[in-house]
């Protein structure tokens, strides 16, 4: 087990300098001087230099994303070129209010998405099944953005249930927290719950059909103990697989949602540093972003490894 997760550890160092490499050179590329973004049009060329000079942009693109690499390692992600903060401190501010909601869509898709595909599986061909079966078809079809205007139209706007917008920390308010984070959870977590349930759904169907399944059964053993015991522990594991991915869309999706509940995270701090052509916070709030999905990532190959020892050979 200690030679898979040194495997895995090596994996994932490697998709972070890849990241770090792919989002560097493409800023680079972009159109527009952040120089002369931040001193606007009527600045001199003497001025403007001598920003890029001190941004360390004349320097060679390697020379730069080393500076860059070997200053992020210690934690310093540089200063905003807009608002002249640390990169560190405003992702730090950003940074939980997209880890709750993330973790609280995680935490719904999970709970509503297993249980309904175990549910469709037991009921296959019944009118459960095709409910479920629509619904997911229908939840992983449907944009993040999309869905969000229409909780804002319906359950804001016409029924006045929740708040069109805003965010209060669950330490200030819990309730208001609660009622302003509802529909941004559900909004994320519809596509994710619709995969979970079409998955577990699968997965089931296939375990159902193989020998130690019917062995169960000829035991004389309760279909409970059959479902819970034997079919889900074998079902579930590529929905753990499945819970990596999951991650990566939902933390993806925070950019719409965020924008469209005027909720202020990471993925709304993304969308106006690409406005303001403030690139060192783009680069900052990519990394941080790359950096947990990859955690993430591993994680899940971890349990993925203790729930089959088999993966552990390959």
């Amino acid at each position: 087990m200690i030679a898979f997760i040194i495997r895995r550890l090596l994996q994932t160092v490697i998709v972070l300098f890849m990241v770090t490499l792919i989002v560097f050179s493409i800023l680079q590329v972009l159109p527009g001087d952040p120089a002369r973004t931040l001193l606007g049009p009527e600045a001199s060329p003497e001025q403007v230099e001598q920003i890029r000079e001190d941004l360390g942009l004349n320097r060679p693109l390697p020379v730069q994303y080393i500076t860059w690499v070997e200053h992020a390692v210690q934690g310093d992600l540089g200063k905003s070129i807009a608002i002249k903060e640390d990169v560190t401190k405003i992702i730090g501010e950003h940074l939980p209010k997209t880890i709750y909601i993330s973790i609280l869509s995680m935490v719904l898709a999970i709970l509503i998405g297993v249980p309904a595909g175990i549910i469709a599986a037991i009921r296959r061909g019944g009118k459960i099944d095709s409910l479920i079966s629509v619904v997911s078809n229908f939840g992983m079809a449907v944009p993040a953005f999309w869905l969000a205007v229409l909780c804002i139209y319906f359950f804001s706007l016409k029924l006045g249930w929740f708040p069109v917008q805003g965010y209060t920390s669950p330490f200030e308010d819990f309730w208001l927290s609660i009622k302003q984070v509802i529909m941004p959870v559900i909004c994320l977590a519809f596509a994710a719950l619709a995969s979970f349930a079409r998955q577990t759904r699968s997965a089931m169907l296939e375990v159902i059909m193989q020998d130690f399944t019917r062995t169960a059964r000829s035991k004389g053993l309760k279909e409970n103990a059959i479902i819970i015991r034997h079919t889900l522990k074998n079902a579930i594991i590529p929905v753990i697989t499945l819970i990596g991915l999951q991650v990566r869309n939902v933390v993806g999706s925070t950019i719409f949602v965020e924008q469209v509940f005027n909720i202020p995270g990471m993925g709304r701090l993304v969308v106006q540093s690409v406005f303001n052509q403030d690139f060192v916070v783009v680069q900052g709030c990519v990394l941080v972003i790359a950096i947990i999905v990859a955690l993430t990532n591993l994680l899940i190959d971890i349990s993925y490894g203790y729930a089959d020892p088999r993966i552990r050979i390959k």
